[in-house]
């Protein structure tokens, strides 16, 4: 998947910066980023041919298909992963192979099924995250395989800045690279 990458390209809107502060001024942008998600594809693959998205957005990355399932995959694990770290203390979350997942059966189908999941889980997140307070984003999840702890207010921002991040991704897989 990462063969021969051009960071523009492969990182559309830059790359994710884990160790900035995410204050407590910035959570109602990114909650609104989290909320605006499925409705931005939506509109992006109502302006597109939905056949380009069978070719890659660089060489060596994912089709346009398979980044829609990943966004989809993905982002529903993430809702768990706040649902835990809310109702646990500082659980350990399960990771996921993300490039084995690509490869399932289910990444290539018809990304209308994981639109829908976009839609739903995105509408039950953003739900959670219109009543959580500044301190419920000091939470946070164990993650095993980077071996460190992570805040849901770093969660938050990551998760907008992937959702961008992907959506470029499928903007690209539309114009035809």
């Amino acid at each position: 998947m990462h063969a021969n990458s051009n960071p523009a390209v492969q990182y559309p809107v830059g790359r994710f910066d884990l160790t900035a502060p995410i204050e407590d001024a910035e959570l109602p942008a990114l909650i609104d980023s989290v909320r605006a998600l499925p409705s931005q594809l939506a509109d992006l693959l109502g302006n597109g041919s939905i056949d380009a998205l069978i070719n890659p957005y660089r060489e060596g990355g994912w089709t346009g298909v398979q980044v829609i399932h990943h966004l989809a995959d993905s982002h529903m694990n993430a809702f768990i992963r706040f649902k835990l770290a809310l109702t646990e203390d500082r659980p350990t979350i399960r990771p996921y192979d993300q490039d084995g997942w690509a490869q399932t059966a289910d990444n290539a189908a018809p990304v209308e099924a994981s639109l829908q999941i976009l839609h739903g889980i995105h509408a039950r997140w953003a739900t959670i995250l219109d009543a959580m307070t500044p301190s419920d984003f000091d939470r946070a999840f164990h993650h095993p395989e980077q071996g460190r702890d992570f805040t849901l207010r770093t969660t938050l921002g990551m998760y907008a800045w992937h959702g961008r991040h992907h959506l470029e991704h499928v903007r690209t897989c539309l114009r035809g690279g």
